[in-house]
C-alpha cells in the first residue's frame, strides 16, 4: 500500500504553507497548492514537477475555491489531506478597527475555510477517509489586547473544527486544529494589517502589545520547517489529536487558559447550577 499522500493546501506563498509544501515535495507526497497570483502558481508548478501543481484560488471566492478543489482532484485522482492555512492578522483595538476590515478578516479567516470545507467534504465522504488540518492559532484559544478581531476569527475556526470532527468521525475523516504561537512567518509583518491606536485609554494595553508584536517579528522562536515536519508526521498517526498547540508559548498559553477557566468554573458553578428549574419541576 502506498504511504504517499495527496495534499490540498491554501496560502502557499509564504509561512507555514510554503514550508509545508517544500517538505512534502521533498518527501515524495503530492501537493495541490493555492496562490493568489498566477505567476506564483506557475513558478510553483514549474519547480514542483509532476508531484505538485499551483492553482490560483482566492479563498474568499467560493466558486474559485470549488473549481480549485475540482481541478486538484482531476489532476491527482484524490485528496488525502486538506490544510486550511490561508489567513492573516487584523490587529488593533476592537473599537478602532472599522467594519469593512472586520468583514475582510472574517472573509479570509472564517468564510474562506468554510468554502474549502464545503468544496472538499463530498469527496472525503465518498472516500470515507481524509484529514483536515485547520491552521488556527493560540489566539484561537486565548485572547490578547489589540488582537480581539483576529482572536474572534480564530475562535470561530476552532469551533468549526471541533464541530466538524464530531460530524465526520463516523465517516473515517479526521480533523486537527493546529494552534501555533509566534513563528518566523510574515504573520506580524507584511501579512498583517494594523489599526493605529489613537485612543489614549488604549495606549497602555493595545498600543504596548502591538509594539511588542511588531518588534518581535522576525525573531519569534517558532520554526516553520519544524512545524511542517510535525504536520507531515501528524497525518500519518492512527489517532491524531483534535488540538495541537505548536510552540512553547502556545502550550503554556493553552494550559494557562484552561487552568484559569477551571478555577473560575469552580467559583461560579453553584450559581450556574441554580439557574435550572428544581429537580422534578
Amino acid at each position: 500500500m502506498s504511504t504517499t499522500k495527496n495534499w490540498f493546501i491554501t496560502g502557499v506563498s509564504t509561512g507555514f504553507g510554503a514550508s509545508l509544501a517544500e517538505l512534502l515535495l521533498a518527501k515524495g507526497d503530492k501537493v495541490a497548492a493555492t496562490f493568489r497570483k498566477q505567476e506564483q502558481a506557475d513558478a510553483f508548478t514549474k519547480k514542483a514537477g509532476e508531484n505538485g501543481h499551483g492553482f490560483v484560488v482566492e479563498v474568499t471566492d467560493e466558486a474559485q475555491v470549488k473549481q480549485g478543489v475540482q481541478d486538484a482532484i482531476a489532476r491527482f485522482g484524490h485528496l488525502d489531506v486538506i490544510v486550511n492555512n490561508a489567513g492573516y492578522g487584523s490587529l488593533g483595538s476592537i473599537e478602532e478597527i472599522d467594519a469593512a476590515e472586520v468583514h475582510r478578516q472574517f472573509d479570509v479567516n472564517v468564510f474562506g475555510p468554510l468554502h474549502v470545507l464545503r468544496a472538499v467534504l463530498p469527496h472525503l465522504r465518498e472516500r470515507k477517509s481524509g484529514h483536515v488540518l485547520n491552521i488556527t492559532s493560540i489566539g484561537g484559544l486565548k485572547t490578547f489586547p489589540g488582537v480581539g478581531v483576529y482572536n474572534a476569527s480564530k475562535f470561530a475556526l476552532e469551533a468549526i473544527g471541533e464541530s466538524l470532527a464530531q460530524q465526520v468521525k463516523p465517516l473515517g475523516i479526521k480533523v486537527t486544529n493546529i494552534e501555533p504561537s509566534g513563528f518566523r512567518t510574515e504573520w506580524a509583518g507584511s501579512s498583517a494589517t494594523f489599526a493605529d491606536t489613537q485612543i489614549e485609554d488604549y495606549r497602555a494595553t493595545v498600543g504596548e502589545n502591538l509594539k511588542g508584536i511588531q518588534s518581535y517579528s522576525g525573531r519569534q522562536p517558532g520554526d516553520p520547517d519544524r512545524a511542517a515536519q510535525i504536520m507531515y508526521d501528524l497525518v500519518r498517526q492512527e489517532n491524531p489529536p483534535l488540538h495541537l498547540p505548536l510552540g512553547k508559548a502556545a502550550v503554556k498559553g493553552a494550559r494557562e487558559k484552561f487552568t484559569a477557566l477551571i478555577e473560575e468554573l469552580a467559583a461560579v458553578a453553584e450559581t450556574g447550577d441554580s439557574a435550572d428549574f428544581p429537580a422534578g419541576e
